[in-house]
């Protein structure tokens, strides 16, 4: 039992009981053997069992309790790390220090997230990775943001690779070259000549000690803080082959020298590693390209004049002039100006939007057209562009639940692979007494396993589908939403802003015979009697006439019925617009519109009944009418095998009629909104698997229930919290394509946990030696050569991060 002491500020208690809550709840968590709380200073101390109690599971009992704990999170770049134990080692020692909830650390993208107490200073963090032997790039003079530091930095290191693989290739080649020319006799008498050895001792020196250095560096690393990791791996299998070769060389011992094995082991590894890099590299491509976006400078107006400033300089307020073809710089409202802009690089929608005055527009998006004037209203991290990159960036680097078990593996792998090298020595120096044969074989398993494959697996997968949703305008909250949602059975959408529009629209007229005007009068007559009205049908009916370009005038002797409708003098003619009961109050001829009315009705449409002079003249019919490619989006849907539920307020007839048009497997109709939440549970419980779809503020609650929560964006709402999925446009088409996405990250992830336990689980055995009684196999597989085996494993793990690569060619 491991106790520890931790030290947390808790917010929002206002006297002295309210102290004695925290106290109190926190002591009934089991593992908290004591707890403190100081009104004065406003934290809590308490003693605990770590193997019982993590310390999120206390700041969530405090949170329960009805108070908070401040808390912050901070991104470092890592630097130094080779494979997967790496990340495990950096994660212990962020983890330990003083202040620190969690930490997680991603191999693939370099990158830990800590989440810590307000007042943890980041110089505390750097230490404690610097101690455990590895880097944080930071900015410096030569980079003044930290994006351009890590960008040099990585540059930096494949550099490094490269010079690395330059120095080996330079003294590996002649020395394999002459290996195996003595070897197949092509030497002649110098073949056997005592200096040979000699020679290829010091062809094998530079490589073994300047090339393979980071390896002896890094395993001392790893050991000396209580772990193995790959480069304990290589330098023991090097060095193993290096060193038995100078006691063969010094006349110590008899036999055949591995000087060619030791370098050409290193030089491979070297190789392999810089593909992976670059490899690695290749997958932030979607986040390189989002920040690309960033205009770098903008026109704004100061002082009455028009000055061109660096985008970093523009605040709230300023007033931005954009010209045609020039990047919008921050967000911001329109003020003067009409214009199209490409907003496809944020939302993915291909088509311009229009842009008028009181219209928001969208920083790094692409003015088209006409010159526009507006007032900044987001600067800096508060653009979209800033949090969806920041949003990415944070789902990429977190961890999905089937990385676990790969995690799981890493831990044990390196220490289990070195007692299974010492077991395979010893059996085959038992079997045969060949000391050479048994080295030779241990060599082999030391080089042959992989961590790093088990360690990119998942994450360079991740990494690459978020970036490909980022592109398309779909962006997961985290890796588990990505993970979730590809399991889903059954996705219920919101009717009113998903499905449909969310305003009503005017969708027929439908003239009497003899009614003697035609349908631009008649609509021009209905809006001028309804110009006076609040009513959102009425509203409709002028929207439908000025779109049209009708002449709407101003109404006399204008009356709102409660219940009913308006009555009006319109041009000298008497004009009512409303319901049946407005036309039987005053007596109106309907000429044989009623059957027309009911068909309206029957198709979800709120049949609104025009009278001009006492005669009904025609039958206006308003609907919130169906978003463009809801029809599709819901096929789609069906073609992904899920079952489509639609969820609205309105009356059962309403809501089947839609349900019909659209495709809808089920209806949940009178639904009021704090009802919802309710019946995506009812859902969960008859066993499926529940996405929900909606707006994103008035669907809270029911996308929090949710499996997978999806909220339909507008181009700038990026941090909808409740929900999983973000989609920035207000397609429904997306919420298909996020699905299959997540299917597709979801099988290259399960393609590369195959190939890397698949690999290590043949390759290990196979270096080992157990094919060697097997008759008939073959010889190459009966005594794997460690050069072989290094050339396994430096391509194994440039396969794993080359198959995630292959989703960014993927059509979502």
């Amino acid at each position: 039992m491991s106790q520890k002491q931790l030290t947390l500020p808790v917010s929002g208690m206002t006297c002295a009981n309210c102290a004695v809550t925290v106290e109190r709840s926190v002591r009934k968590l089991e593992g908290v053997s004591e707890a403190a709380v100081n009104f004065a200073s406003e934290r809590v101390t308490l003693m605990y069992d770590d193997s019982l109690v993590r310390p999120e599971a206390v700041i969530e009992r405090i949170q329960k309790a009805g108070y908070d704990v401040p808390q912050a999170s901070v991104d470092l770049a890592i630097t130094g790390m080779t494979c997967a134990n790496c990340a495990a080692t950096v994660t212990r020692a962020l983890r330990k220090v003083e202040g620190v909830l969690d930490a997680e650390v991603n191999y693939a993208t370099e990158h830990a997230s800590v989440r810590l107490m307000v007042g943890v200073p980041r110089e505390a963090l750097v230490a404690a990775v610097e101690k455990a032997g590895y880097g944080v790039v930071q900015a410096d003079g030569e980079a003044e943001e930290l994006d351009d530091a890590e960008r040099l930095a990585r540059e930096a290191e494949v550099r490094h690779q490269e010079r690395r693989l330059l120095v080996g290739l330079l003294f590996t080649v002649p020395l394999f070259l002459l290996s195996m020319g003595r070897d197949f006799g092509i030497l002649g008498h110098w073949a056997h000549e005592p200096w040979m050895n000699v020679l290829f001792w010091v062809l094998a020196t530079p490589v073994q000690f300047y090339v393979g250095w980071d390896y002896y560096v890094g395993g001392y690393k790893a050991l000396r803080n209580g772990s193995a990791n790959m480069d304990v791996l290589v330098a023991l299998g090097s060095s193993t082959a290096y060193f038995y070769s100078i006691l063969i060389t010094l006349g110590i011992l008899a036999g055949h020298v591995y000087f060619e094995t030791a370098a050409a082991i290193i030089t491979l590894i070297v190789a392999g590693k810089l593909l992976e890099v670059r490899a690695k590299g290749r997958t932030s491509e979607a986040i390189k390209k989002l920040m690309g976006l960033r205009a770098k400078t903008a026109s704004v107006i100061r002082d009455g004049q028009e000055v061109e400033i660096p985008v970093a300089q523009v605040r709230i307020g300023d007033v931005v002039i954009v010209r045609p073809g020039e990047k919008i710089p921050v967000d911001g409202v329109v003020l003067e100006g009409h214009s199209a802009v490409d907003e496809s690089m944020i939302t993915g929608e291909s088509l311009p939007v229009d842009k008028q005055p009181g219209m928001d527009v969208i920083g790094a998006t692409l003015n088209r057209q006409g010159m526009l004037k507006f007032e900044a209203t987001r600067v800096g991290r508060e653009t979209a562009l800033a949090q969806i990159i920041r949003l990415v960036e944070q789902a990429q680097g977190s961890k999905a639940p089937i990385q676990k078990i790969a995690d799981q593996v890493a831990a044990v792998f390196v220490p289990a692979v070195i007692v299974l090298a010492a077991i395979t020595f010893g059996l085959w120096m038992i079997g045969t007494g060949d000391f050479t044969a048994a080295l030779v074989r241990m060599i082999a398993v030391l080089v042959i396993a992989c961590p790093c494959a088990m360690g990119l697996a998942t994450p360079t997968a991740i990494i690459v589908g978020m970036g490909k949703g980022a592109e398309t305008g779909i962006l997961f909250k985290n890796s588990e939403a990505l993970e979730r949602a590809h399991r889903l059975t059954a996705v219920v959408l919101d009717k009113t802003g998903t499905l449909t529009q969310g305003e009503p629209s005017v969708t027929d007229v439908v003239i009497s015979h003899s009614a003697g005007l035609d349908e631009a009068e008649l609509l021009a007559l209905a809006a001028s009697a309804e110009r006076g009205s609040e009513h959102p049908l009425g509203e409709a009916i002028v929207r439908a006439a000025r779109e049209r370009g009708l002449t709407v005038s101003e109404p006399g002797r204008f009356e709102a019925v409660v219940g009913q409708g308006v009555t009006a003098e319109v041009g000298g003619r008497r004009v009512l617009v409303g319901n049946l009961a407005l036309m039987r109050a005053n007596q109106v001829g309907l000429n044989g519109l009623e059957a027309e009315a009911d068909r309206l009705q029957a198709q979800a449409r709120t049949a609104m009944w025009l009278a001009v002079d006492g005669q009904a003249a025609a039958v206006i019919a308003v609907a919130d009418t169906l978003k463009e490619g809801s029809v599709e989006a819901v096929r789609r849907l069906h073609e992904l095998g899920l079952t489509v539920v639609m969820m609205t307020g309105d009356n059962p007839a309403t809501a089947g009629a839609i349900a019909r048009e659209v495709g809808i497997d089920r209806v949940f109709a009178e639904i009021q909104p704090g009802d919802k939440a309710s019946h995506v549970a009812r859902l969960q419980a008859e066993g499926l698997t529940v996405g929900m779809v909606g707006d994103g503020i008035n669907d809270a609650p029911a996308l929090a229930q949710a499996d997978v929560g999806i909220a339909i964006g507008t181009g700038t709402d990026v941090a909808m919290e409740a929900a999983d999925v973000t989609l920035m446009s207000g397609d429904l088409r997306g919420v298909s394509r996020s699905i299959g996405l997540s299917k597709a990250t979801m099988r290259t992830i399960k393609q590369n946990l195959f190939w890397a336990f698949g690999y290590n689980t043949v390759l290990i055995p196979i270096a080992a030696g157990i094919l060697a009684p097997v008759a008939g196999a073959p010889p190459l597989l009966q005594q794997l050569h460690p050069i072989l085996a290094a050339f396994a494993m430096a391509f194994s793990s440039v396969s794993v991060v080359s198959n995630s690569l292959r989703l960014r060619s993927r059509k979502v």
